[in-house]
C-alpha cells in the first residue's frame, strides 16, 4: 500500500480545535477554514446546506485538486469519508485501517509506533470539516454547470437572429463554452443545436462560419440522423473546402468531422471519392510543422482505404511516394497508420507498381522491421512481399542490401505469431533464389553468430 507522510501533519485534538504543526499551536476548524489554512474561504464552514449530500457522491463527481492533505488517507491516498482516529493520533479511513490490522500489524502505519490500544475513535470533528469542504467545492460546480448551460441556450437562441460578423463572433462563443464544458454539450444536444449549427453549413457558407461551426459539431456526439444530415453534398463540398483552405485547426476539425461520418452505417464511399477532398488529406498529413494534423490526416486515410472503391484514386494521386518518403519522420503511432495504408494498397496492382518505383520503398519499410510494434512489422512484411515477389531478380538484391535477411532471421526466431514466421521464411526463400548458398550468405551481411 501507499504511504502518505506529510512534513507537518495537522492533528485533531478534540472540541472542534486542530494541532497544526509541530509547534503546538491550536487553532479552531472554523478559523483554520476562514484564514485558508485547509484551502477554503469559510463561506460553508457552520451550515447553509439545506439538503443533505452525500459525501460519496460528491467526492466521485469532483475533481480532486488541491484537496488540503489533512482530509487525505495516508493509506490510500484518497479523501477520507468515515475518518477514524488511532491512539497515536492520526487518523485514516475507517475501511483502510481496519484492513491494515485486520492483516495483522499492530502498528501505526504512519510512524509505525506500536499501539497500546486496538480500538478506532470516529473523528466526528475532522468528518464535519471535510462535508462542509466538499459541499462548498460541490455547490460551486453546480452552480458554475448552470451557468455555462444557460449561456449555451443564451447563444443558440442568438443563432437564431444574427447574421454576418454577429453570427460568427455567436459561433466561436459556442464553440469556447463546448469545448470548455462537458454540460454545455449537453445542453447543445438536448436542445437541437446540431441541427441549427448544421443548417448554417451549405453552398455559400463563409469559411469564417464554417470553420466555428464545423469546431462546435466535432465536439458533439452526432447521432445517426444528424450524420446524415450532414452528409449532404453541400455541406461535404464545404468541409473539403475548408480541409484544402482553412487554418491547420479548421483543416484537423474537417478532417475528425469528416472521419466521424464515415463511421456510421449509412455512410456512401462516394461522398468523400473527390480528388480535391484527397489531394488536401495528403497535403495536411505532409505538413510536418503539426504533429495532430499528421495524425488525424493519416486517421481519416486510414479509413477512407478500407473503401476498396476509393484506393485506386489514392494511388492515382500519388500517395505512395510520398508516404513512403514519410515514414523516417514519422511517431510510432503514426507509423502504424502510415504502413496500414501502404499495406491496403499493395494489394492494388497499380500500389505494388507504385511502391516498386519509389526507390525508398525497400530500404525505408526493412528499416521498421522489428522496430516499432508486431503490426508494423507485419505490415512491413506485406508491403516487402507485395513488392519482392513483382520483380524478384530487381528488388531482391534491393532487399538483401537494406539488410532485410538479418530482419527475416529475427521474426523467424522471435515470439511473433505463426503467420508472420512464414511468411518471412517464404520472403527469405524468395530473395535466395538466384544465389547459390555462399553468395547467399555473403550478401545477406550476416554476423557469424547468425550464420
Amino acid at each position: 500500500m501507499p504511504m502518505y507522510q506529510p512534513s507537518s501533519r495537522k492533528r485533531d485534538v478534540g472540541d472542534g480545535k486542530l494541532d497544526v504543526g509541530g509547534d503546538g499551536e491550536v487553532l479552531d476548524l472554523e478559523t483554520a477554514v476562514k484564514d485558508g489554512i485547509l484551502g477554503g474561504d469559510g463561506a460553508f464552514f457552520g451550515g447553509g446546506v439545506t439538503d443533505k449530500l452525500d459525501l460519496k457522491k460528491m467526492v466521485a463527481e469532483l475533481e480532486l485538486i488541491d484537496v488540503p492533505s489533512v482530509f487525505i488517507c495516508p493509506i490510500s491516498l484518497e479523501p477520507m469519508q468515515d475518518p477514524v482516529t488511532l491512539c497515536t493520533g492520526q487518523t485514516y479511513e475507517r475501511s483502510n485501517i481496519l484492513k491494515w490490522l485486520s492483516l495483522g500489524h499492530f502498528t501505526c502505519p504512519t510512524t509505525m509506533q506500536e499501539l497500546w490500544d486496538g480500538s478506532v475513535t470516529p473523528n466526528t470533528t475532522l468528518h464535519q470539516l471535510i462535508y462542509s469542504w466538499f459541499s462548498q467545492k460541490y455547490f460551486a460546480m453546480k452552480k458554475r454547470s448552470e451557468d455555462v448551460q444557460g449561456r449555451a441556450l443564451e447563444l443558440l437562441e442568438t443563432l437564431k437572429k444574427v447574421k454576418g460578423q454577429a453570427r460568427v463572433q455567436s459561433l466561436k462563443d459556442l464553440r469556447q463554452v463546448v469545448v470548455a464544458h462537458v454540460s454545455a454539450k449537453k445542453t447543445v444536444v438536448d436542445n437541437n443545436g446540431i441541427d441549427l449549427v448544421s443548417s448554417l453549413l451549405g453552398h455559400f457558407t463563409s469559411h469564417a462560419v464554417g470553420s466555428e461551426a464545423i469546431g462546435i459539431l466535432v465536439n458533439l456526439d452526432l447521432d445517426t440522423q444528424s450524420k446524415a444530415n450532414l452528409m449532404q453534398p453541400a455541406k461535404i463540398s464545404l468541409m473539403v473546402d475548408m480541409l484544402n483552405e482553412g487554418s491547420i485547426e479548421t483543416k484537423i476539425n474537417c478532417t475528425k468531422l469528416i472521419e466521424t461520418l464515415m463511421v456510421g452505417k449509412d455512410f456512401r464511399s462516394e461522398i468523400v471519392s473527390s480528388l480535391s477532398l484527397l489531394v488536401g488529406l495528403l497535403r495536411l498529413v505532409k505538413d510536418k510543422r503539426h504533429p495532430n494534423g499528421v495524425f488525424a490526416g493519416l486517421s481519416l486515410l486510414k479509413t477512407v482505404c478500407s473503401h476498396e472503391s476509393i484506393r485506386r484514386s489514392v494511388v492515382s494521386i500519388g500517395a505512395v511516394p510520398q508516404l513512403v518518403e514519410l515514414l523516417p519522420s514519422l511517431n510510432n503511432e503514426c507509423l502504424e497508420l502510415a504502413l496500414y495504408v501502404l499495406e491496403v494498397l499493395s494489394t492494388l496492382p497499380e500500389g505494388r507498381q507504385a511502391l516498386k518505383d519509389c526507390p525508398n520503398t525497400i530500404p525505408n519499410v526493412v528499416k521498421l522491421m522489428m522496430k516499432v510494434s508486431e503490426s508494423c512489422t507485419q505490415f512491413a512484411l506485406s508491403i516487402l512481399w507485395a513488392v519482392c515477389k513483382l520483380a524478384p531478380e530487381e528488388c531482391a538484391a534491393l532487399a538483401l542490401e537494406a539488410g532485410l535477411a538479418a530482419k527475416l532471421l529475427l521474426v523467424i526466431q522471435s515470439g511473433c505469431n505463426q503467420v508472420m514466421k512464414q511468411r518471412s521464411a517464404e520472403l527469405l526463400k524468395l530473395c535466395s533464389l538466384n544465389y547459390t548458398a555462399t553468395i547467399f550468405i555473403s550478401k545477406c551481411k550476416l554476423t557469424r553468430t547468425i550464420q
